[in-house]
């Protein structure tokens, strides 16, 4: 290899010589070697650099550092502008170009020794250029890309699409976008953005995203974007501090309107870090909205519902177009209404306004009934919603009956037109038959209930099983009845009111375990009412026993006080034995401490086992006590208590253990009762009452027990100490010898 003209050093000519000749020439295959920009193998050199001793080279080794060449001759090919550079720890060749780099020249030397354009680049011409390496580089280099430029636009259309709520042009502007790979950020950008806005742009969110699932974005980016929100719950509660609550009602608004599937909650809900938001997100919203009672309209009202559109503004719409139609007869237009409502959750009061009107208007009936029924057949009203509202106008027929004559009757054959013609479903309605025979059972099977119920209460009053009972009533009424559930209440209060308070205690009992209907209930009571002037010949204290039959249904919740007003708009007259019955119901409701009065005013506890007698109860506090007494354990003893289940008589148990104390000289029960107050098993107004009652029967006790009087003056001197009475309870012996002069005891 010849130098030709260039000039190099002494030093470098020998390192040049010394490779050449250690070289293997076989290791060095032809090049092909591109020109990038040709220049002349002589670059410019300032005129105050001094230049090297002028040598010529025939043939030299390459250094084993890197070496700058000029490729005159390599394989008889001249080339230009061209250095060859030799990297002998990797005996490969690299063609670059020549340049001098700045700062890197100097005294005896070509540039730098690592003169390169760019060492990163991939170079199409080289040996071991691998296309598919550059393709994935370039290919991944080109996605990111993409999906910064998509992410900058996807929120300036999120924001715009805020400010103009614009449902189509905003589904336009996503299709031009492109990108549908992307459409999972583009819901999950959404979505983030309007849960820092108010309860307007959360709404508009949800709307949009119904909009575009499955007609501008894949059901699957839909999913994934929501997966993405739940997954970075704890980077977005850093800026929306409630956004468990928030992203929780947007997952419950994707399953309602059925752009996400239930099983997305619990298939994430495994996924997930136990200790993360995303957990909290997804078992609040399968709690907190989606097992609630009615939960679909919730839901879809919780932020305004039809971008803020109320449910009073819902009603005047439906209301005018029925209007319309009925002048005009144009379904299409009412269809359309009822599309551009989006309330599909309450369509129902589109079936019940309908309804209503054809009822006022008779000469508007078919053309309503027409439309409901076209409605159905189409899918614009689903049978939900359909029977839904045939429902609600069960509900509000007596009302209807006050404007309406005959609303019972005229209702009863819209039903059965409506049934008759399948796009109604009479099955799913509730108590109003479309047969009129239906509505009143016959005689017969009421007279063959009546004796089987008496026979199943006879038994209970025997047995106490309440769980026989309900076995019997679900042979006996199988369908529940209404009417048979009241006549089952009227029979179990009528034979309880002949006997003792044993039986009475548990007629109550069982009337609270059966679960029946309150309306039931009331039917009940109405019926009893109204033959209470036939029992009162049997049972000349029939208004007492009614009254407090009535007000122990109240305490134990299954009557609420608002029924006691619906059965006295039933009563004949204000002198009429109803009118007396709820009157003293009333005032026994009333009392101070009703609760506790009427709860134990049969003896027993309100418990779910049959009541007990007061002399049993004292029996059983007797015995417990003296089982304590000769020594019990005070945890036995505090157990056996509360398995009376009756801590309103309590007070018995401080007044029988003050006795015995006094009697026996044994405080050994005063332990007893320091146990109870602490624990909370024995309350303050329960020991007033304990030591009120000693004090009444003080002078009985003083007969036995000469000291009784100073003893019960200590023991309220140590309970005050102890906290157990206030001082508003005094005790003196001169007061109480002044009391008992003037009868007061």
């Amino acid at each position: 290899m010849d130098f030709g003209q260039g000039y190099v050093s002494k030093e470098h000519l020998e390192l040049h010589q010394s490779a050449t000749e250690s070289a293997d020439p076989s290791s060095v295959s032809p090049l092909q070697i591109s020109t990038k920009s040709p220049r002349s193998l002589k670059s410019p050199r300032s005129s105050k650099s001094p230049r090297s001793p002028k040598v010529q080279a025939k043939g030299s080794n390459l250094s084993p550092k890197h070496c700058k060449l000029p490729h005159s001759q390599i394989d008889g090919r001249p080339k230009k502008g061209k250095v060859f550079t030799y990297r002998s720890f990797h005996h490969q060749f690299y063609a670059q170009d020549w340049y001098d780099c700045g700062g890197s020249g100097g005294k005896g030397t070509w540039g730098g020794l690592l003169d390169t354009d760019d060492l990163n680049s991939l170079d199409p011409n080289d040996p071991n250029y691998d296309s598919n390496e550059d393709y994935d580089n370039s290919n991944e280099k080109k996605k990111n890309t993409e999906l910064d430029d998509y992410k900058k636009k996807a929120t300036i259309i999120v924001e715009e699409y805020f400010t103009t709520d614009d449902v189509v042009a905003t589904i336009n502007e996503i299709r031009e976008l492109g990108k549908p790979l992307y459409g999972y950020y583009f819901v999950k950008k959404l979505v983030s953005i309007s849960m820092d806005r108010h309860d307007k742009e959360k709404e508009m969110a949800a709307i949009l995203l119904s909009a575009v699932y499955a007609d501008t974005f894949e059901p699957a980016q839909v999913y994934k974007g929501f997966s993405k929100l739940v997954e970075s719950a704890d980077d977005l509660i850093v800026d929306i501090p409630d956004t468990v609550d928030v992203l929780a009602l947007f997952l419950a608004r994707a399953v309602v309107d059925d752009i996400l599937p239930p099983a997305f909650l619990k298939k994430h809900m495994a996924s997930l870090p136990k200790d993360s938001k995303g957990v909290e997100v997804l078992k609040k919203a399968e709690k907190s909205y989606l097992s609630a009672p009615l939960h679909v309209e919730i839901i879809e009202r919780r932020w305004g519902g039809s971008k803020n559109m109320t449910v009073d503004d819902v009603k005047v719409r439906i209301n005018n177009f029925l209007k319309e139609y009925v002048v005009s007869g144009d379904k299409k237009e009412v269809f359309r209404c009822i599309k551009d409502l989006k309330v599909p959750f309450f369509h129902h009061e589109i079936v019940k306004r309908a309804l209503i009107m054809a009822m006022e208007r008779r000469q508007a009936e078919g053309p309503l009934l027409d439309l409901l029924k076209e409605a159905a057949e189409e899918g614009f009203i689903n049978s939900s919603q359909m029977s839904k509202g045939f429902g609600r106008l069960i509900d509000t027929v007596d009302d209807l009956s006050l404007d309406i004559p005959n609303a019972h009757g005229v209702l009863q054959q819209l039903i059965s037109k409506a049934a008759s013609e399948g796009w109604l479903c009479v099955s799913s309605l509730k108590s109003f038959s479309v047969d009129p025979e239906k509505d009143s059972i016959k005689d017969s099977t009421a007279r063959n209930f009546k004796i089987k119920t008496q026979t199943i209460i006879q038994e209970y009053f025997l047995s106490g099983d309440i769980s026989e009972v309900n076995s019997c009533l679900e042979q006996e009424n199988s369908s529940n009845c209404a009417e048979l559930n009241a006549i089952f209440v009227k029979k179990l209060i009528t034979l309880a009111m002949d006997r003792k308070n044993r039986e009475k205690e548990m007629a109550s009992v069982l009337l609270s375990s059966l679960c029946f209907p309150a309306d039931d209930v009331v039917s009940g009571f109405v019926k009893l009412i109204e033959s209470a002037d036939d029992t009162a010949l049997d049972n000349p204290v029939v208004v007492e026993d009614l009254a407090m039959f009535l007000a122990r249904a109240v305490v134990d919740e299954v009557l609420a006080p608002q029924h006691l007003v619906e059965i006295g708009t039933q009563c004949l007259g204000p002198d009429s034995i109803g009118s007396k019955v709820l009157q003293m119901a009333k005032s026994t409701l009333k009392a101070r401490l009703s609760g506790e009065r009427i709860l134990r005013c049969w003896g027993g506890g309100g418990s779910s086992r049959p009541g007990w007698a007061v002399e049993d109860v004292k029996d059983k506090i007797g015995k417990l006590l003296e089982e304590y007494e000769s020594g019990g354990e005070i945890r036995e003893a505090c157990h056996c208590m509360k398995e009376l289940g009756m801590p309103f008589f309590h007070h018995e148990v401080v007044k029988k253990a003050l006795v015995a104390i006094m009697e026996k000289k044994n405080e050994r029960l005063w332990g007893l009762l320091k146990e109870c107050f602490e624990t909370g098993l024995i309350t303050m107004n329960q020991m007033v009452k304990g030591f009120g009652r000693v004090l009444e029967s003080l002078d009985d006790l003083a007969l036995d027990v000469p000291d009784a009087k100073n003893q019960f003056s200590h023991y309220v001197e140590q309970a005050k100490i102890q906290g157990w009475l206030d001082n508003s309870f005094s005790f003196s012996k001169q007061e109480h010898a002044n009391a008992t002069e003037n009868g007061t005891f």
